[in-house]
C-alpha cells in the first residue's frame, strides 16, 4: 500500500526526471572522474535520457493534467529507442574495433551537440574501448534497465489515465 499522495502522476514524472538526471550525472562522473570515455552509442543514450527527462519534467510541471498522451507517448517511444541503442551497443557495437561513422555518429554530428558541448556530448572512445562497467555490470545494461523502468512507468501512467472517466481528472 502506498502512502496517500505518493503514487500520483506528478510524483511518478518527478521520479522519472530524477532517474534520468541521476543516470546522466553518473555517466558524466564516470567520464570525468573515473576516466570512462564514452563511445557514440553511449553519448546518444545520454541525449535520449536527457530528452526523456525534459519530457518528464514538463509532465510533472503542467502537461500531464492537460495532455497526458503528449508526455507519455514520447517518453515511451524514447525509452524504446534508448533501449534499442543500449542493446545494439552491448551486442553489436562493443564487439567492433571501430564504431566510426555509425548511425550514432551521424545523429550526433547532425545535431551539433558534440561541437556545442564537447565535455558532455563528444564521443571520445571507440565502442570496443568504451565497454566500461559499474559494479561489474556494463553501462549499456544499466542504461537498458533504466530505459525499461521508464517505459513501464510511462505506460502505467497512460493506462491509468485511459481508465479514468472522461469527465474526471486522472489520479
Amino acid at each position: 500500500m502506498t502512502p496517500r499522495g505518493w503514487d500520483t502522476p506528478r510524483t511518478t514524472w518527478a521520479l522519472i526526471t530524477l532517474l534520468c538526471a541521476s543516470a546522466v550525472g553518473l555517466a558524466l562522473v564516470g567520464q570525468h572522474v573515473w576516466g570512462h570515455e564514452p563511445c557514440p552509442w553511449c553519448v546518444l543514450q545520454r541525449v535520449i535520457m536527457m530528452a526523456i527527462g525534459l519530457c518528464a519534467l514538463l509532465g510533472m510541471c503542467w502537461l500531464w493534467a492537460r495532455a497526458p498522451w503528449l508526455v507519455g507517448l514520447p517518453v515511451a517511444l524514447l525509452s524504446v529507442l534508448g533501449g534499442a541503442c543500449a542493446i545494439w551497443q552491448y551486442t553489436v557495437a562493443a564487439q567492433s574495433a571501430s564504431c566510426n561513422l555509425t548511425l550514432a555518429d551521424k545523429i550526433l554530428y547532425a545535431s551539433g551537440l558534440d561541437g556545442a558541448w564537447p565535455d558532455v556530448f563528444a564521443p571520445r572512445a571507440s565502442c570496443a574501448e568504451a565497454n566500461h562497467a559499474l559494479l561489474g555490470v556494463p553501462y549499456a545494461l544499466w542504461a537498458l534497465l533504466v530505459f525499461a523502468i521508464i517505459l513501464a512507468a510511462s505506460v502505467r501512467l497512460m493506462r491509468l489515465h485511459a481508465r479514468a472517466p472522461l469527465n474526471t481528472p486522472a489520479p
